[in-house]
């Protein structure tokens, strides 16, 4: 008799110009899919763990640029694997020790399922934490930007504010 093998099916990797894969989760802000931003630019990105020093320095410097985002017109939604008790409890440490408030909401993404749809979950990096990665999504929901981190690393708002104006010109 032969012995069975269970492989789990691998996912194409999403490439710039895919729709980008739909999906409901539960947020900070309640629950939201891919489809509530239709019409719409959309930053979605993830972060490993919440409570660690980058991505809290990465949480403030997103709600800082969220200004210049909303006057280009572009929505941001954070991911994780953490609960959303945990990004809740998170976003209020933010505000009482940072004094920046956190305007967009944030995934827990628990199961990973939208970490394994996009393609965040890299087991050579973490098998249970989303690594670090923007993805921007236009107006029809066309992936038009993709940019992974190593875990250590944080992102450069400068950098995203240049991507979004070049795509949007």
């Amino acid at each position: 008799m032969a012995e069975e093998i269970i492989v789990e099916q691998a996912r194409p990797m999403l490439q710039l110009g895919d729709k980008a894969p739909d999906f409901n989760a539960v947020t900070t802000h309640g629950p939201v899919s891919l489809s509530d931003y239709n019409g719409q630019w959309l930053i979605l990105f993830s972060h490993p763990a919440d409570f660690t020093p980058v991505c809290t320095t990465e949480f403030i410097g997103f709600a800082k640029l969220y200004p210049e985002l909303e006057k280009r017109g572009v929505k941001l939604l954070g991911t994780s694997v953490d609960s959303v008790h945990s990004h809740i409890a998170w976003v209020r440490n933010i505000k009482e020790k940072m004094d920046v408030d956190i305007p967009f909401p944030v995934i827990a993404d628990i199961g990973m399922n939208v970490g394994k749809l996009y393609g965040m979950i890299h087991p050579g990096q973490s098998a249970t934490a989303a690594v670090r990665c923007v993805f921007v999504i236009d107006p029809e929901q066309i992936l038009r930007a993709m940019i992974y981190y190593p875990l250590s690393t944080g992102r450069n708002m400068d950098e995203i504010l240049r991507l979004i104006d070049a795509l949007q010109a």
